[in-house]
């Protein structure tokens, strides 16, 4: 069963318990999303209202991350997950899928190929050592994500209609649709300059995540760089306006390119950044520039910066970066069975808000 939505948890470091019915209650019918603390990496789950899982991303290696996602999961009812989705081959994405497996059971693991030498291209790597776990994890079976694979999921009686799309991957992208192509595009404004290529080039080839709901969408799109998030929006938008935009890559500079923000138009931005990673100056006023986004949550405070960095502290979930027991606190979202509202909660701070869809 799925938590009430004002109940408050949080899921700490690495070593604590959390009680198998802290999520315990009525079944709601809700399609819940949790973002996980992987301090800066990626570990977003999302429950469907028939009880399936979603794992996108499985954080870094080492006992904290998979711990709190596995912890997340039970808490929330599961006994296993359904379908396990790595949007690229970078340790803070793909480096706890191993431990996460070892611990409960993972049905079918989606990715864009297993590469056989260092995806960012880096000689010497240890990156055949470091795949080693993922690639010889015990799973259900194995998948490959490629633009426009819809993942299976199940229709629950009485709710919303529930897609899983992927948009993107490995720099492709899926094709306009006959409407989309014949529809006025209207103007997403200037189109900003390209960057250098990232460094770490397997950013460049992240999955990217629709996930609609009814009138419902949410965005995530990995670690997806700069030069490459407008082709989603622009000549034609292939995506069209959201209501929740994961932020690109923790909030980096590298990503989260003002075209895309603009085509997304979200109306909440939710950032899964760490205490001294992501929320870079250039995403964040970037996403303040945005005239539709009502609500901006951070996973982490950002530190060593101007306080005018962060956003409201009632939406961030973790603040304390002593290594004590604030550490490892969820944001959670609950979209209403009908697609027509959605409450995100910051439990670790008590606020919970409610957003209405806005009608596609």
């Amino acid at each position: 069963m799925k938590t009430p939505r004002l109940l408050l948890i949080s899921l700490l470091a690495a070593g604590w318990l959390l009680a198998p019915n802290a999520f315990a209650g009525a079944k709601d019918k809700t399609l819940d999303v949790y973002w996980i603390d992987s301090e800066g990496g990626g570990s977003t789950l999302i429950v469907t209202p028939s009880d399936e899982s979603v794992l996108i991303d499985t954080g870094s290696p080492g006992a904290r991350d998979s711990v709190r996602i596995v912890a997340a999961a039970k808490a929330a009812g599961l006994t296993h997950i359904d379908n396990m989705m790595i949007t690229h081959f970078h340790g803070d994405h793909f480096g706890g899928a191993a431990e996460v497996a070892d611990a409960i059971p993972v049905g079918t693991v989606w990715d864009k190929g297993i590469p056989e030498q260092d995806p960012d291209n880096k000689v010497p790597s240890n990156f055949p050592i470091r795949i080693k776990p993922y690639r010889e994890m015990k799973v259900g079976k194995r998948e490959l994500l490629e633009p426009g694979k819809v993942i299976p999921l199940k229709k629950t009686a009485g709710t919303a209609d529930l897609l899983l799309r992927c948009v993107a991957v490995s720099q492709k992208f899926i094709e306009p649709t006959a409407a989309q192509r014949a529809a006025k595009q209207p103007s997403l404004g200037e189109v900003p300059a390209e960057k250098p290529h990232d460094q770490d080039v397997d950013n460049e080839n992240s999955a990217v995540f629709l996930l609609s709901f009814g009138q419902f969408r949410f965005f995530d799109g990995g670690d997806l760089t700069w030069n490459h998030e407008p082709k989603l929006v622009s000549p034609i938008n292939l995506v069209g306006p959201v209501d929740v935009y994961q932020t690109d890559h923790h909030g980096l500079d590298r990503s989260n390119n003002p075209l895309l923000i603009r085509g997304l138009a979200p109306t909440v931005a939710v950032m899964n950044n760490g205490p001294r990673k992501g929320n870079e100056a250039g995403a964040h006023a970037t996403l303040k520039a945005q005239t539709t986004l009502q609500a901006f949550y951070q996973m982490h405070e950002t530190l060593m910066v101007d306080s005018d960095r962060n956003t409201d502290p009632a939406l961030i979930a973790n603040t304390d970066v002593t290594g004590g027991p604030k550490d490892g606190n969820i944001i959670k979202m609950s979209v209403a069975a009908d697609g027509k509202s959605y409450t995100i909660t910051v439990p670790s701070t008590g606020s919970s808000r409610t957003y209405k869809t806005t009608a596609k």
